[in-house]
């Protein structure tokens, strides 16, 4: 009669021992309006429903930099961000967050899908160029984020800085997009995954435009900073703007802490970039844009030991 309860006790000694056994990863994300955490909280569905002794958890956060800083602060053990941050960030340039404090705990994980410099006018602002910006109220990102940066490269091309601005605004893109519905701001610079909940809510009560970069200024910009690329926003990917527009972009990658254990992030891409269907059903930019050949390409930080295993094994490396 007192099997079941002595058998009960062993169960749950072996389930406690199993869960103290798993690996927990927090995922950091971005804003819930961007494409990062609709991304990040896919993967993390598909690392808990493998059942492989790893749980994850996605958490909104503020982007790239913040991201990154967490990762090397432990608050962190994995995270999405712009390929050029992670690039500023492990070579202790560019940023002031990283300028003299190189970041070497971060590892790549998959690039996985361009990050589109969008910038969004009120089209009853009569912008039509990045020249236009000139003496205008732009909202050039938050502070210390991707998209400030990628903003000061914009303007630099056309010899333009902040200064030039009649009003710098820096602010997330909740705060943005609502300052531009409310007639606040002329410009928004939002670098982001093409169809952004934010800017297509945006789009839905505001006439808005999308300014293109220039091809030459771009290229100009890909010369100083190689992390840039041309791309295209297809007409009617925001209500109201039919026409597509050239643009540059910077790729979105998944990294992850050095000390985050090899077996561990193994297992984790087994499960999700191995299980690739499912992997591009999690957002239509990976389904658009991501590649296991690409995953692999233009990584601007050393690649963790467990990802390496994982391509190795596919293929991808040898």
């Amino acid at each position: 009669m007192r099997k079941p309860a002595v058998l009960g006790i062993i169960g749950a000694a072996v389930l406690t021992a199993s869960a103290l056994a798993a690996d927990f990863i927090t995922f950091g994300s971005g804003s819930t309006t961007g494409v990062y955490f609709p991304v990040a909280t896919g993967i993390s569905k598909l690392i808990n429903d493998a059942n492989i002794d790893v749980r994850a958890n996605a958490r909104s956060t503020g982007g790239s930099v913040f991201n990154i800083t967490a990762i090397a602060s432990g608050e962190l053990q994995m995270a999405l961000v712009q390929n050029d941050i992670a690039y500023f960030a492990y070579n202790g340039t560019g940023i002031a967050a990283f300028d003299g404090k190189p970041v070497k705990s971060i590892r790549s994980v998959a690039v996985l899908y361009p990050e589109v410099i969008h910038v969004v006018t009120r089209r009853d602002s009569k912008i039509t160029s990045i020249g236009d910006l000139k003496g205008k109220r732009v909202i050039v990102g938050d502070v210390g984020s991707g998209t400030e940066q990628n903003t000061r490269h914009v303007l630099e091309a056309y010899g333009l800085s902040f200064s030039d601005l009649g009003q710098t605004i820096r602010a997330s893109a909740s705060a943005g997009i609502t300052q531009l519905q409310e007639g606040k701001a002329d410009a928004m610079f939002y670098t982001v995954g093409l169809g952004a909940s934010a800017i297509q809510n945006l789009a839905l009560t505001t006439q808005v435009n999308l300014v293109p970069i220039d091809p030459d200024k771009i290229k100009a910009m890909q010369k100083k900073y190689p992390f840039y690329d041309q791309v295209v926003v297809p007409g009617n990917t925001y209500k109201g703007e039919s026409v597509s527009t050239i643009t540059a972009a910077v790729k979105s990658m998944w990294v992850a802490a050095e000390s985050l254990s090899a077996d561990a992030v193994y297992k984790v891409l087994k499960a999700t970039i191995g299980n690739e269907k499912a992997f591009k059903e999690i957002h239509p930019n990976l389904a658009r844009y991501f590649s296991t050949k690409g995953a692999v390409r233009g990584l601007p930080v050393p690649l963790h030991p467990g990802a390496e295993r994982f391509y190795k094994e596919i293929g991808v490396l040898k």
